[in-house]
């Protein structure tokens, strides 16, 4: 039994003339209010309130900034500026003071021995490692 498959699922649906349903809900919504701006505000001040408006509406139906819908854009940079940001190459401990390469460079550095590893215990320590990152901790281990 054949079966038709749907394509283009990307790609709303034009319901309105050329306007998808977004696009229409975006300039009716910015004409609504233009019309009430002008409704009940002076002309002047009408005029400079619905020229942002109908500019965002315009933007948020038809612009697209790399192949994305501009109120995606809008939202990513929304969540971007809100959000929590960590900077990991600026972190300063609180209480540690601030050296100098001069001073590093003078202090002399005690000679600590180097640890012996067998060649078993580097291989346990590298079995350990992969299973830990893995992401579990009873993994069967191969020989």
């Amino acid at each position: 039994m054949e079966h038709q498959v749907p394509q283009f699922i990307e790609v709303e649906d034009r319901i309105i003339g050329p306007l998808t349903l977004k696009q229409f809900i975006y300039l009716a919504g910015a004409g609504g209010i233009c019309v009430s701006l002008f409704a009940y505000a002076p002309l002047l001040l009408a005029i400079l309130l619905s020229l942002p408006v109908a500019v965002l509406a315009a933007a948020l139906a038809f612009y697209k900034i790399n192949g994305k819908p501009f109120v995606e854009v809008l939202e990513a940079g929304f969540n971007y500026y809100t959000g929590a940001k960590l900077f990991l190459w600026k972190h300063q401990e609180s209480g540690a003071p601030e050296r100098s390469a001069a001073t590093e460079a003078a202090a002399p550095v005690p000679q600590r021995g180097t640890p012996k590893l067998t060649r078993g215990k580097l291989s346990e320590l590298a079995w350990s490692l992969d299973v830990k990152s893995a992401g579990g901790n009873s993994a069967s281990r191969e020989i």
